[in-house]
């Protein structure tokens, strides 16, 4: 593939369009919480996730909750990218932690769209990746992308790690793929990916030490800190996942969400399980275009993992939207799609999805919130 310009002006237009989405967002979410008597910084910043990184950043690891069921929550849970940039802008800037969480989450953010451009731009063209971006941004829980949560931060770690990995830059990949895996679990989707594509290298009879490195990279943020995690609960390698278990979280094949699902549809909220089950088979669609599209082996590696993990974990079943929002390649299919429309056309329609996607965000978050 040939190497394309990545310079602010190519990507200009799609980071325009990404901070556009991304203002609409909040602004719809100002009038609804100055209408309902709320505080839009506190549900951006200072609720739900927000709250415990802002406290790892402030205080450190070694909190926990434990509840009436004997559950404990631990703030070990939470890995340790986010929180240290928190307490890094926040000892710069005199902003409490969560307001620099924002901070943090409006420059990855920036990131993520300008990751996911080149991406883009490099498989299917500048016009392609500029409504990838719009589409992205405009996904129904994009307000996630706002808020002093680590969705923007991996999504640009993961976005540029891919790119370096189609690129066939080892070293960036691999580094990147680290501070993914620093980041959340999820990280452990990077890190495949990497290996894939220098798998896949290799076979080809490319033989560098960047490669191997890269690869050699790409595990050591979330190694790091899962060994760091059993070392200091002494549960060894299956330490982390016991932190998780006392949250409720594992991995059982999607039975529990499946579950879930069921009894949705056998209740009074029959259309609720109806719209999940939409929701389930139209993130399965997207992938299987993915597929028909073939799409490069590292997106689809990446983007099958990042699937599997959100729909098959075993507990919170309303955080699910939310851990899909960095399986970015899914939007390829859609901006292949629109930018066969005129441009006129693919800009009505996204900006109606974007206005629909910014109430329900002040929705969502005025009401349950994301977990």
């Amino acid at each position: 593939m040939p190497v394309k310009d990545l310079g602010f002006r190519r990507a200009a237009p799609a980071l325009a369009v990404f901070a556009a989405v991304r203002l609409l967002g909040l602004t719809v979410l100002a009038v609804w919480t100055a209408v309902a008597g709320t505080s839009a910084h506190t549900l951006l910043s200072a609720r739900w996730d927000s709250l415990w990184y802002a406290r790892i950043a402030a205080r450190g690891y070694g909190y926990e909750v434990v509840l009436p069921n004997g559950d404990v929550h631990s703030n070990l849970a939470f890995f340790p990218l986010l929180p240290w940039l928190e307490r890094l802008v926040a000892a710069g800037s005199g902003l409490s932690h969560g307001s620099a969480g924002l901070v943090v989450s409006a420059v990855a953010g920036l990131a993520a769209a300008w990751g996911i451009f080149a991406v883009a731009d490099s498989l299917y063209g500048r016009r392609v990746g500029v409504l990838a971006v719009a589409a992205w941004a405009a996904l129904p829980v994009g307000i996630v992308q706002s808020m002093a949560y680590s969705e923007s931060l991996f999504t640009a770690l993961a976005a540029w790690a891919l790119h370096g990995a189609l690129r066939g830059r080892w070293l960036t990949a691999g580094l990147l793929a680290a501070g993914a895996g620093l980041t959340r679990p999820v990280g452990a989707a990077v890190v495949v990916a990497v290996w894939v594509a220098v798998a896949l290298a290799l076979r080809r009879g490319e033989r560098s030490w960047r490669a191997v490195a890269g690869a050699l990279l790409a595990p050591l943020g979330a190694g790091a800190y899962v060994l760091w995690v059993g070392a200091r609960t002494g549960g060894g390698l299956f330490g982390y996942l016991d932190v998780q278990a006392g949250w409720g979280n594992g991995f059982d094949g999607g039975w529990a969400f499946a579950r879930f699902v069921g009894a949705k549809l056998a209740s009074s909220a029959f259309l609720a399980g109806v719209g999940l089950v939409v929701g389930v088979a139209l993130v399965l669609w997207l992938y299987a275009l993915c597929v028909r599209q073939r799409q490069p082996a590292v997106l689809l590696v990446y983007a099958g993992i990042v699937v599997a993990l959100a729909l098959c974990a075993s507990g919170y079943f309303g955080s699910k939207p939310r851990l899909l929002l960095p399986a970015f390649p899914l939007m390829l299919p859609v901006a292949v799609g629109l930018a066969r429309w005129r441009t006129g056309r693919a800009a009505l329609t996204l900006g109606a999805v974007a206005l629909a996607s910014a109430v329900y965000g002040a929705f969502w978050l005025g009401g349950s919130g994301p977990p």
